[in-house]
């Protein structure tokens, strides 16, 4: 462990200069688009009509990424950008390559990459090759945007105010976007562009690139962008002040306790003030999450917490400064924390680049007391920065401090004893090769709290090599017993882990199989004594169809010594004691549909042993029909059976969610979604109706039901209507 903080501090020091990084010769630099200021006004219809796209300059001659990245693509596509004073334009020919339809599921916005026909823009505005935005469109029409992380990922949950068109013609379709400058972030005065641009035809099930990818990485890879070059230097959006009101009203119900109707109604406001072309201040008040889409339920059979994913528009923006410091399980924030309890009085949040090598964040929210339970009012803030490093790798570090105000407990008292404060350092040093052939991290975090309690540590890393058929990588971790992270989520503590894993896979020259081959991992857990506490070990065969379907088998051995009582069932019936061990053999078996079909169905099997020597049976599917693109259809299912010795006996817990999908046009959507858990016996009713009547403008009216399913009762029932405004100043 010293040795690897040496490293990590050698790093560090790296990242701040004192050693000079090393360049490398961006991948694609040779693909080359230059971009020139519109020659005529652009009106976003779909048709190719205006001197503009005359005069300016074509992208064509895309390179397969898959079935094979060894030849240029079957199915042609043009590609044309200009701007204006205010806005960057593109117009996309998607030409067919086969006679037929379109393939698509729906209108709705950041539809599913794989299941519809469609054209992605991937810009680097900085070309630092790891961060940026996404633009695109599916053949009907339906909007994709998102912000661009970690040289790849995109966050689809980022919204912003753009209008593209798309029209079909019977040889093709055309999609034409007009993005404005105030809804990107950019560096002042830079004249190349990360770009590249990507197509997927699910007639053929070829997906291609106007920059080459290899077949391994994402289209969405940032380390093999081409470069949009600029005639002159992007404009400067000059003043660039957001305001964006919203009111609502509604009216709730708690049946189940006899409550009497209450009535809400509620205003507030959140602001976005660019303070550079590249660097964002972002301010709410009294805000309000009501239309948020819930949360998809599953049945918890684990011994630890389970996570669900933000998705509150206000903790989007730049979110991975904050949320994607650590691993999956090792997360110092965790924005999901803040307004759990207690309602959230105002924030703000400062956060972008500095320049091409630094990136900074700062957030600070203020929660209100709740007297029922004696919840102190809160103060959350969350500073953040990033110092690139090399070609695509950053040194990364960290501060979380939650502070209760004004808080004296009374340890006599029967409510809950909140602490003081807690707070988080942490440093981190992200790998990227240029190539994106090897990636990593390592990382170092420190808890404190009142007393030194709660103070602990962790250390962390993983190396990955993937490159063409073959992919191995190699992860570690240590979390102290007493390491504290009231704000982030670390759903177990007090441990050593080690995570090998190894896969291959063969590309053969057949009609029908685009690739095969095992994958194999171990996942060893020891405690803080040496003890091993658990193993969750697999081999596994992997089929994908050329098809798009895709065939998976595992056979599985787990071994647990528990270190705390657990329930198997998760109950509230008996629980096994601490150090009992429990062995398991399992076999899974995972099967995904192509995605071409207006039917599509997917199954995941698992049999085999349980805790206390007993046995789990598992069957998860999820059906979806689609009458394209109005209407999509899903059921999603799972079905567990338990079979375990007297106290527990045998338990079945079913989990069913149908989902309907309406989109009437790309602005006018409407959502109902039910989700029956015999497990918490409830059945939940969420339905959602959504009009943008303007870019980033919204009326939502949301209804809510809870049931008791026997005797189908009402638990609470709400109904909200929301006005949202995204007012440029």
């Amino acid at each position: 462990m010293i040795q690897s903080v040496r490293v990590l501090i050698l790093v560090f020091l790296l990242g701040l200069g004192l050693i000079p990084p090393i360049s490398a010769q961006k991948i694609n630099a040779k693909y080359r688009l230059p971009i020139k200021m519109a020659s005529s006004p652009v009106i976003i219809d779909g048709v190719m009509d205006e001197k503009a796209w005359e005069d300016a300059e074509v992208a064509t001659d895309f390179f397969m990424i898959t079935p094979m990245d060894t030849s240029f693509a079957q199915v042609k596509t043009d590609v044309r950008m200009s701007y204006d004073t205010d806005h960057l334009y593109l117009l996309v020919v998607n030409h067919h390559a086969l006679p037929g339809p379109y393939m698509v599921e729906s209108l709705r916005r950041d539809f599913s990459f794989g299941k519809n026909d469609n054209f992605l823009l991937f810009m680097d505005p900085f070309d630092d090759l790891t961060n940026g935005f996404s633009f695109g469109a599916n053949a009907a029409g339906a909007q994709w945007d998102g912000q661009m992380y970690n040289g790849g990922s995109v966050d689809l949950s980022w919204d912003n105010k753009w209008v593209s068109k798309v029209k079909n013609y019977e040889d093709k379709w055309i999609f034409e976007a007009a993005i404005p400058f105030k809804s990107i972030r950019y560096k002042k005065g830079i004249s190349e562009w990360g770009i590249n641009f990507s197509r997927l035809d699910l007639k053929t099930t070829e997906k291609s690139g106007w920059a080459p990818v290899p077949r391994q990485f994402p289209s969405a890879s940032l380390a093999y962008t081409g470069t949009l070059v600029w005639d002159n230097p992007p404009p400067d959006p000059g003043a660039n002040i957001s305001i964006i009101p919203y009111a609502l009203g509604g009216i709730s119900k708690d049946f189940q306790n006899e409550g009497s109707t209450e009535t809400r109604g509620e205003v507030g406001v959140d602001a976005k003030i660019a303070l550079t072309s590249s660097l964002n201040l972002d301010l709410t008040v009294n805000p309000d999450f009501s239309q948020v889409e819930v949360d998809r339920q599953v049945t918890n059979l684990d011994r630890f917490e389970l996570f669900f994913p933000e998705r509150r528009q206000f903790f989007l923006e730049n979110g991975d400064l904050f949320a994607g410091f650590g691993y999956t399980t090792i997360r110092p924030f965790f924005s999901r924390r803040i307004g759990l309890n207690a309602p959230i009085q105002f924030g703000a949040r400062l956060s972008g680049k500095l320049n091409k090598d630094w990136r900074i964040g700062a957030m600070n929210m203020q929660t209100g007391d709740v007297k029922e339970t004696e919840l102190p009012s809160q103060n959350f803030t969350v500073m953040a920065i990033q110092r690139q490093v090399g070609a695509r790798s950053n040194i990364g570090a960290i501060f979380v401090n939650k502070q209760s105000l004004n808080y004296n407990p009374d340890p006599n008292s029967e409510n809950p004893v909140y602490s003081q404060f807690n707070r988080n350092v942490g440093l981190e040093y992200n790998l990227a090769s240029a190539n994106n052939i090897w990636t990593g991290k390592a990382m170092l975090l420190q808890s404190f709290g009142p007393d030194n309690t709660g103070n602990g540590f962790v250390h962390a890393a993983n190396l990955k090599y993937a490159a063409g058929n073959l992919t191995w990588s190699w992860q570690h971790e240590y979390v102290s017993e007493n390491y504290t992270a009231e704000v982030g989520y670390v759903p177990r503590r007090g441990y050593y882990k080690v995570n090998p894993f190894v896969g291959y896979r063969w590309f053969p020259k057949s009609q029908k199989i685009l690739s095969h081959g095992p994958d194999a991992s171990s996942t060893l857990f020891y405690n803080t004594k040496g003890v091993h506490t658990d193993n969750n070990s697999f081999i596994s065969y992997n089929v994908r169809f050329r098809s798009q379907s895709n065939l998976a088998t595992y056979l599985i051995y787990d071994f647990v010594k528990l270190q705390a009582p657990f329930d198997p069932t998760n109950s509230g019936n008996e629980k096994l004691p601490v150090g009992s061990d429990h062995y398991a053999f399992s076999w899974r078996t995972e099967y995904v549909s192509k995605p071409q079909s207006v039917f599509t169905y997917g199954f995941s099997t698992r049999m085999g042993g349980y805790y206390a020597d007993g046995e789990l049976y598992t069957l998860t599917t999820d059906l979806g029909y689609r009458f394209q693109p109005y209407v999509s259809l899903a059921l999603s299912t799972t079905y567990n059976k338990i079979v375990l010795s007297e106290p527990w006996g045998t338990t079945d817990y079913l989990l069913v969610g149908p989902r309907i999908d309406v989109t009437m046009t790309n602005t006018l959507f409407f959502t109902a979604f039910i989700q029956y858990n015999e497990q918490i016996d409830n059945i939940n009713l969420n339905t959602r109706f959504q009009w943008r009547f303007k870019p980033a403008s919204d009326i939502y009216i949301v209804y809510t039901d809870n049931y008791l399913p026997d005797p189908f009762n009402v638990k609470n029932r709400s109904l909200v209507l929301k006005f949202t405004y995204w007012w440029n100043l």
